[in-house]
């Protein structure tokens, strides 16, 4: 049975953002300076004014003077605990505070949402399997689509921390070194085979030092965000060989704005998928891990209507969130207040539960159409993607907000990078 809050928006179960939810952010208004807020219903609620006034308070406190909520993360689980009963309390319907808290709720549609924490660093895993089978069948073949290490190992590899941008920053088509077969040598272009990854983003609250168990791993999150993590297939082909990913990956990252914490989707685990190979017992879970999320991706060219490319679940993840945090830890790696860790992409067993363009377009060959007749195999200047995500409770749906970007055309290139600039230099 859903919780009512006196905040009308907030029930009916069509809200993302309904008592059982209370994700954080960071906003502003017209003329006033960002500060953390907490989405509730079809408002945010200032969060930051509610503490300076003393109507919040926790120990150990003041948490929320800054424009983010890493002060927060960084704080004894408890800490989180008691905000989320205090912010539940206030917003109840009957709550005799309603008089002191409604003036500060402010609507969705007056604010501007902003980076909701300071990310200190970016991993990418690759914990999908139907993702990781479907692009290794296209370049090595059903046979040997998987690395020889994947069902016993997370695979990840360390990114950006400063591409990573907030919902509704454009994304512009980045430059680099491309080959196609048929070329003797590379070229320096603007990608063309430039894509998406539907991801799953978990937020690092303790930190830690050594190695942590699964279970320590997982009371260390603090929350989750949806993830797109932009990936220039072209630039990556070229360059994978033999380290990985690097500049095809360094893009943007973008993540929706809200961070809804664990607690709020406690009553969403269930269990990873089958285990193929057993796990080395420090990989191993302690109970139900994973998340009953569902997940979809729109894709809405310039000036015309979306059309949803893709659906999926966050239960497809092969490792549970706190299974990479914990493999992150192995070699001793610090793991810090604000690290941000992508799942890698979330495919499902179906054609319309993939997770990227790639798949979709099975590389370029199978160009999907749109609701408007158009087709895409890769990404077109000018195209909007947004990424959504909710898990469905019983008369409430705990959402994310939308993840969401629009690729604007590559930067004209600098004159010292062209073949006319190089040969004047010269």
């Amino acid at each position: 049975m859903a919780a009512l809050s006196w905040v009308e928006s907030a029930n009916g179960g069509s809200s993302d953002f309904p008592l059982e939810n209370l994700p954080y952010g960071v906003f502003s208004t017209a003329g006033g300076e960002p500060r953390c807020g907490v989405a509730i219903g079809d408002f945010v609620l200032d969060v930051a004014a509610l503490e300076a006034t003393g109507v919040i308070g926790l120990d150990g406190g003041p948490y929320l003077t800054e424009p983010r909520w890493n002060p927060l993360m960084a704080a004894d689980p408890t800490v989180w605990a008691a905000l989320r009963e205090r912010l539940t309390s206030l917003l109840t319907e009957g709550s005799a505070d309603r008089a002191t808290v409604e003036p500060h709720l402010v609507p969705l549609a007056e604010a501007t949402l902003h980076m909701p924490f300071r990310v200190s660093e970016y991993t990418d895993f690759y914990a999908g399997k139907h993702h990781a089978f479907n692009v290794g069948t296209m370049y090595r073949g059903p046979e040997n689509a998987l690395p020889a290490n994947w069902l016993s190992i997370p695979i990840g590899y360390n990114g950006r921390a400063s591409s990573v941008v907030v919902s509704g920053t454009e994304v512009v088509r980045p430059w680099g070194q491309v080959k196609r077969p048929d070329e003797e040598l590379p070229r320096f272009a603007p990608a063309a085979r430039f894509d998406i990854e539907l991801e799953f983003g978990t937020i690092v609250g303790r930190p830690s030092k050594g190695m942590v168990s699964v279970a320590e791993a997982d009371e260390m999150i603090f929350g989750y965000v949806l993830l797109n993590d932009w990936s220039a297939r072209d630039i990556q082909t070229w360059e994978y060989q033999p380290l990985g990913p690097f500049q095809a990956k360094a893009t943007a990252t973008t993540i929706s704005p809200w961070i809804v914490t664990r607690a709020a989707l406690e009553a969403f685990r269930t269990p990873t998928p089958e285990r193929e190979r057993p796990l080395l017992p420090y990989l191993r879970e302690p109970r139900p891990l994973g998340y009953d999320i569902a997940l979809e991706v729109g894709l809405t060219p310039a000036g015309g209507t979306e059309t949803i490319i893709s659906r999926s679940n966050v239960r497809e993840l092969y490792y549970s969130a706190a299974q990479q945090l914990a493999h992150h830890t192995t070699c001793g790696c610090p793991m810090s207040t604000g690290d941000l860790l992508g799942s890698g992409t979330i495919s499902g067993p179906e054609k319309g539960n993939r997770g990227s363009l790639l798949e979709l377009s099975w590389n370029g060959k199978e160009p999907v159409e749109l609701a408007d007749g158009k087709t895409r195999t890769f990404i077109e200047d000018g195209d909007r993607l947004t990424l959504r995500g909710y898990a469905q409770g019983p008369g409430y749906r705990i959402g994310f907000g939308e993840c969401t970007g629009v690729v604007v055309p590559a930067i004209d290139l600098p004159e010292w990078a062209s073949e006319t600039g190089a040969a004047a230099a010269s």
